[in-house]
């Protein structure tokens, strides 16, 4: 049984003897790392993903026989291809956890969750973040109606094949809430906050956030903006609370209904009645009705 030890210094930390290993927890607010090594950590994580999406399309290319000047339209075309781009994110978030791992925790020396600050807050319990993620997805919807609800190209890859569909929606709700919580709040935000302060902190890490995701959303501002408003919201959660599990809460509801829906859209649309169409109007209708602007 592990006995713990009183504080030592007003460095913050606190020694556990357990077994023949001490580990040190951290104070989530002031981490022994520095803004460049979360940075580091976020530029890995992207890194890994050009990595592991160049490498898996090139064997599925050479396989096929596909040249080079061919590989750029059969990539945008071909439905395997589209799904191999996202199955290859699933190696690429396990090493982005990885590498965050020993950052967090020294290379083993101390607690990893427990560094990030993984705890409920007495303000931001389970109910509460959940309640707050379906606002924050209510406004999201109203936002991206209001804008016209443009395509983008992450519907094009779910509109690929049912598997990217499907892979996309186990990637949003298993992986990537938990992944993108420890690297942005935890391993960024908390160093950062530190140099600039927690409202320049809370800015740049949402618009971090935001930026990132630009090349899946870049047709609909609608959709980036809600992003940014998801990421500020959920890094105000952590600087005020100074914990992480309700921001990884929050994420989580957040992607996962939206993942629901990916999943079962198809059967509900089976399952709901079909109202019977209109007949197209009339050819000379439908232009008088634009030439003097009048609804048909």
């Amino acid at each position: 049984m592990s006995t713990p030890i009183e504080p030592v210094g007003p460095t913050g930390y606190a020694d556990f003897a357990q077994s023949d290993t001490a580990l040190r927890v951290v104070n989530p607010d002031d981490p022994p790392w520095g803004v460049l090594a979360g940075i580091g950590v976020w530029l890995t994580s992207f890194l890994l993903m050009v990595v592991f999406q160049v490498a898996f399309l090139l064997v599925y290319m050479v396989g096929k026989g596909v040249g080079l000047r061919e590989s750029g339209k059969a990539i945008q075309s071909d439905p395997t291809a589209v799904l191999l781009q996202v199955v290859s994110l699933i190696p690429v978030h396990l090493l982005t956890l990885g590498v965050a791992w020993l950052l967090v925790t020294g290379l083993g020396k101390r607690p990893f969750l427990a560094s990030l600050g993984w705890e409920w807050d007495a303000r931001f319990t389970l109910w509460r973040s959940a309640g707050l993620a379906v606002v924050l997805l209510a406004v999201g919807f109203l936002i991206i109606y209001l804008e016209g609800n443009p395509q983008t190209p992450l519907d094009k890859v779910l509109d690929s094949s049912r598997g990217a569909a499907l892979v996309a929606a186990f990637l949003a709700t298993a992986t990537a809430p938990f992944v993108e919580e420890v690297v942005y709040r935890g391993v960024i935000y908390s160093p950062l906050q530190r140099v600039v302060g927690a409202g320049w902190a809370i800015f740049l890490v949402a618009a971090s956030f935001a930026a990132v995701h630009i090349p899946q959303y870049y047709t609909s501002l609608g959709v980036i903006f809600t992003i940014f408003m998801l990421s500020a919201v959920l890094t105000w959660v952590r600087a005020y609370t100074g914990k992480l599990l309700p921001c990884f809460v929050i994420h989580l509801v957040f992607n996962g209904i939206q993942s629901f829906f990916i999943v079962a859209g198809p059967y509900l649309e089976r399952s709901a009645p079909h109202a019977p169409q209109p007949p197209p109007p009339d050819p000379a209708l439908l232009a008088l009705s634009r030439l003097f602007g009048l609804p048909l």
